[in-house]
C-alpha cells in the first residue's frame, strides 16, 4: 500500500520514459511522509487506442489507492504535490490529472493477512 496506477496515451512515453514517470510518482509520494518507501507500488498502463476531445491528443491520469485513515487535507496535498512534479515533465500533454481513493481496511486482504503464522493480522507481516 499505496498503489499508484498511471494510465496514459502511448505517445506520453515518447516524451518521458516510463521509469522517469514512475520514479517521480514514487519519490514524490515517499517524500510526503505518509507511506513507508518500500510499501509504495507504482505501475503504468499506456493506451494505444483512446478518444479525447477535439484538438486533444494525449493524456496522463494517476489513480492513487491508499489505505483509509488519512485526512482530506493529507490526500489533497498528496494529489497536488504529485501533479506539481509530473506536469512540468509533460508540458505539451493535453490532460494531466490524479485522484486519490481509499481502500476500506475491513475489506482489504493480502497474503500476509491469511498467513497462519501472522497471529497479529499485520498486513506487513
Amino acid at each position: 500500500m499505496p498503489h499508484f496506477i498511471i494510465e496514459c496515451s502511448a505517445n506520453v512515453l515518447a516524451i518521458q520514459p516510463a521509469e522517469v514517470l514512475m520514479d517521480t510518482v514514487h519519490d514524490t509520494a515517499a517524500a510526503t511522509g505518509l507511506f513507508a518507501d518500500n510499501d509504495i507500488k507504482v505501475r503504468i498502463v499506456p493506451f494505444e487506442y483512446y478518444k479525447l476531445g477535439a484538438g486533444k491528443n494525449s493524456f496522463l491520469h494517476i489513480f492513487g489507492y491508499i489505505m483509509q485513515g488519512r485526512t482530506t487535507d493529507q490526500k489533497a496535498h498528496l494529489a497536488k504535490v504529485i501533479i506539481e512534479k509530473i506536469a512540468p515533465l509533460l508540458p505539451d500533454i493535453s490532460f494531466v490529472s490524479i485522484n486519490i481513493s481509499e481502500f476500506e481496511a475491513a475489506t482489504y486482504c493480502n497474503r500476509s493477512l491469511i498467513d497462519p503464522l501472522n497471529t497479529q493480522k499485520n498486513r506487513h507481516f
